[in-house]
């Protein structure tokens, strides 16, 4: 699959010239992260709730989290963001790349590298982002995410919190706590995406950005599990 995947990038950069300028790594990014949320979302072991992604506003997805060689428990890593388009369409928009930083996690997984996955459920969690950095925990309330297809009562309060995090390492998935992690927008990689420079606020929050090309089949994804119906006006 990954190399139907990669030939279908070089078709595309052989055919769009202003697409020829995307760095190999920002491509693999998106391959990588696109895989990692398919399998994340279908997991076998129960998944993410389906109850929590009718709720999402926004899903950051990090791939292949690496322990730094310096500081214990310190981790670092760059995925992408994506939002609910800003017409209440019910749809999801083009991605933000950015980069992950900080402490250990709560939960300690075996591995060197882990699969890491952010659910925002209030889109006001998103304005530090938009702004310069948000720090999970400190700029915004999170919780370890709920695992399984719905979302009992227990789970409540847990589902009331703005920011739910899960991680997955050498097949184990499960909710992990991320206080003190850094998310920033890697704007390299944007410019890189994009072939221009772009304001995160424009791709996240005003949906003035279209998804491009190689992000398609991501976004596609997520339409496909979380898309959620625009509610019927009062006049209907």
């Amino acid at each position: 699959m990954r190399y139907v995947f990669a030939a279908l990038i070089v078709t595309r950069l052989l055919s769009f010239p202003a697409a020829a300028q995307i760095d190999d790594k920002v491509a693999d990014r998106l391959w990588e992260s696109t895989k990692m949320l398919e399998e994340m979302l279908n997991a076998p072991d129960g998944g993410i709730p389906e109850d929590l992604l009718q709720r999402a506003e926004c899903v950051a997805v990090v791939p292949g989290v690496k322990r730094a060689a310096f500081g214990l428990g310190v981790r670092y890593g760059r995925g992408l963001l994506t939002c609910r388009r800003a017409d209440d369409s019910g749809f999801w928009g083009a991605p933000s790349m950015l980069s992950l930083s900080g402490g250990g996690f709560g939960f300690q997984f075996g591995g060197q590298s882990t699969d890491v996955l952010i659910v925002l459920t209030n889109p006001d969690g998103l304005r530090p982002l938009l702004e310069d950095q948000l720090t999970i925990g400190a700029d915004v309330a999170a919780t370890a995410g709920p695992k399984g297809r719905a979302v009992g009562a227990e789970t409540s309060a847990t589902m009331r919190s703005e920011i739910l995090t899960f991680a997955r390492s050498r097949g184990l998935f499960a909710g992990v706590s991320l206080e003190g992690t850094v998310l920033k927008t890697d704007h390299d990689a944007n410019e890189s995406l994009y072939g221009r420079a772009v304001d995160p606020y424009q791709v996240l929050a005003s949906s003035q950005v279209e998804v491009p090309q190689l992000a398609e089949r991501f976004v596609s994804e997520l339409n496909r599990v979380a898309y959620r119906p625009t509610p019927p006006s009062s006049e209907d």
